[in-house]
């Protein structure tokens, strides 16, 4: 197989969270145009759309289901429909994800349950129940988004701090029980990209300049700059790579 054939996905099918915009939308395409068919969820989607044309546009399959990922009877009734709808699901990319800001000192009880659930709880059930599959067939390849608050405290958002630290270490886990049996578990943690959920700091006078100034690259990125490394870890270049996490942050750690 030559080197470029390693990073194909043809006949592979991927089942992307939070694909409706932003990071998730980057990555259904970027599995895509590598050859692969696409479940998409989202709170808030189906099966037309602007994600479903471009999936289509590369002659690709796509197939879109509306769930609320908090909603934990909700999510385990969309696991049994899309298992019945499509019993072969290669990768799983764990991207959906939620964000709620207040001081730690007054940060509400609900507010921490709801980013609890869907930034962690749901990628645990998700990663279980599809990668028991994965398992059973001997191959699989299981994403996570983390963030550089897998790393960093950050300030005002105590719950997705929490989350995302506990990610890489989730990823870890499963990895040290399931890549000795083909099913290989990393995780992406993208830097300041710009999507709809970082508008306010892109807007802000005094953040979007301080964090600029970190960035060496010089640039905010971009969900596009993220498509390398889903392409790299969901295929079988990236066979004996697991339980790590690839930050791609314009070198945003490395200062």
């Amino acid at each position: 197989m030559g080197i470029l054939d390693l990073f194909r996905l043809d006949g592979k099918v991927a089942l992307v969270t939070g694909c409706n915009r932003g990071i998730g939308r980057g990555y259904a395409n970027a599995l895509a145009e590598a050859g692969a068919d696409i479940i998409g969820v989202s709170e808030h989607l189906s099966d037309s759309g602007p994600v479903a044309e471009e999936i289509r546009g590369l002659g690709r399959k796509f197939h879109g289901y509306a769930c609320d990922l908090s909603d934990r009877a909700a999510l385990f009734a969309f696991l049994e429909q899309v298992k019945r709808d499509h019993p072969h699901i290669d990768i799983l990319v764990n991207n959906a994800g939620t964000i709620r800001r207040a001081p730690a000192a007054e940060f509400p009880d609900a507010d921490w349950d709801h980013v609890v659930k869907v930034n962690l709880d749901a990628q645990f059930f998700l990663a279980r129940e599809l990668g028991r599959e994965m398992l059973g067939r001997g191959w699989g390849k299981i994403i996570f988004t983390a963030s550089l608050l897998s790393y960093q405290g950050g300030i005002t958002v105590p719950s997705y701090a929490a989350t995302k630290g506990g990610i890489p270490q989730l990823a870890m886990a499963l990895s040290n029980e399931w890549s000795g049996r083909g099913v290989t578990v990393n995780c992406i943690a993208p830097g300041y990209i710009r999507t709809d959920v970082t508008k306010a700091l892109q807007e802000d006078p005094v953040r979007n300049p301080a964090i600029l100034a970190r960035i060496p690259v010089g640039r905010w990125g971009v969900p596009e700059d993220l498509k390398g490394a889903i392409v790299f870890l969901a295929s079988p270049a990236s066979d004996y790579v697991t339980g790590i996490t690839v930050p791609v942050d314009g070198g945003w750690l490395g200062r």
